[in-house]
């Protein structure tokens, strides 16, 4: 049995599925099934589902009569295997960490769902998106409450952020609502979380989504289908925290709790990306060209351990809104070093000197390092959280390039090495 089961819901995506399908395969995580749901495509998304079948035996392709999202992922839901359930959307597409940080953050810390961050794309560029600002473990209080300050955010309306154990799915028979077009997702989230006790926010955004879905009334509904939306979607709403509020705390809340009616005015969509804060797609991550991966020679060696290193260094700037350059700044302070000027630093960081200022200013600003009357920097206590992360991720960086070795040959190695730094030392000195 796979250990995840991943839905995909198709319906004349043929633009759009390979880069989709392509993006779940090739995950660094491989324990999963691929559940490919064909809801009568008058395209070529069938056939496309059917190639990729027939080159992976994880990938399941159905091809069905057109009976819309909510049902087709129901059908998903029903056929799948494995321990934890995975969705996405046929526009969209996932960073290739994403099944593995959510199968980590599910089993490490025993949760029942895991909630992630996400990226919003619009055309070339991209934004982080986001409502949970620390990552860690929730009770299932703790998650409704800060629910309760973006209840029509996406980020907690949405089934593609989030990971399920699909052993609560089918002990409480949990489903999407196809009777309803607006929220049917949000519905099955509220109903699932009513059965949960840990919730992990996970602060990596692994997730691009791209669809913009209309308005209610773009979509075709009348106004009055539309308000008997709302006041179906409002009740249940209303309900999950009568369940998990006692009636004083509820009386107390019940203010927040119909600001939702007013936050559901847009009818839940993500707000517009802020040019100021986004990025150009592409830019977000540390990424390498399969051209050069393919690269020989002493340059390409020294530039793909680099750009490895900021890979996984990206994963604790995301988990703690810094940059890559923040968290090289802060393990450079935190090793062994006699004083450098500002252009020694920026050289060895492999960074420009303006970079080096925006960084030291991030830093003091947040007090994760503090400076001398010699301006010389330190890092902090406030700190502490980015240093533990970076512990793990130097721990991954030595694993990833010991991968294969025996005992014997990784205390050989690193003899050599050792000897090999003391040779190129010597060497600059003369």
């Amino acid at each position: 049995m796979p250990q995840v089961s991943i839905i995909v819901p198709i319906y004349n995506a043929e633009k759009t599925i390979d880069r989709c399908v392509s993006s779940i395969l090739n995950q660094e995580y491989k324990d999963f099934e691929l559940i490919l749901l064909d809801d009568g495509s008058s395209d070529a998304s069938g056939d496309i589902c059917d190639a990729y079948a027939q080159k992976d035996g994880r990938v399941r392709v159905i091809h069905k009569e057109n009976s819309g999202v909510s049902d087709t992922r129901n059908q998903g839901i029903a056929m799948a295997k494995g321990e934890f359930l995975q969705f996405l959307d046929s526009d969209d597409w996932i960073s290739p960490e994403a099944t593995k940080y959510f199968v980590q953050a599910a089993t490490e810390n025993r949760c029942d769902m895991v909630i992630s961050d996400f990226y919003r794309v619009i055309g070339e560029r991209v934004a982080l998106k986001g409502s949970i600002e620390e990552e860690g473990a929730l009770t299932r209080m703790d998650y409704a409450v800060k629910m309760m300050q973006k209840p029509a955010d996406f980020y907690y309306g949405v089934l593609w952020n989030k990971f399920y154990k699909r052993s609560i799915v089918e002990k409480y028979h949990l489903r999407m609502d196809h009777s309803i077009s607006w929220c049917e997702d949000f519905l099955f989230n509220l109903e699932y979380v009513r059965h949960t006790n840990t919730i992990y926010a996970l602060k990596i955004p692994v997730y691009y989504y791209v669809k913009t879905k209309g308005s209610l009334v773009s979509q075709g509904f009348s106004m009055k289908k539309t308000i008997q939306m709302k006041r179906t979607v409002f009740a249940c709403y209303n309900e999950f925290y009568k369940d998990v509020f006692d009636d004083s705390d509820y009386e107390k809340r019940k203010g927040q709790v119909y600001r939702f009616l007013f936050d559901a005015a847009n009818d839940g969509s993500v707000s517009p990306l802020n040019i100021t804060g986004s990025y150009k797609l592409g830019k977000e991550r540390t990424r390498v060209s399969a051209d050069v991966l393919e690269g020989e020679g002493t340059l390409f060696d020294i530039y793909k351990e680099r750009k490895l290193q900021e890979k996984l260094f990206d994963i604790v700037a995301l988990r703690n809104d810094l940059t890559n350059t923040d968290v090289k700044l802060l393990y450079y302070l935190s090793q062994p070093h006699k004083n450098c000027t500002p252009k020694e630093i920026a050289d060895v960081l492999n960074i420009t000197r303006r970079q080096l200022s925006a960084s030291t200013q991030k830093l003091l600003t947040k007090e994760m390092i503090s400076a001398s009357e010699k301006e010389e920097y330190s890092v902090t206590q406030e700190a502490e959280n980015v240093m533990s992360e970076l512990l793990f991720v130097l721990c991954d960086f030595e694993q990833i390039q010991y991968e294969g070795f025996s005992a014997e040959e990784i205390a050989l190695y690193e003899k050599l090495n050792e000897k090999r730094k003391q040779n190129i030392q010597g060497a600059l000195k003369a």
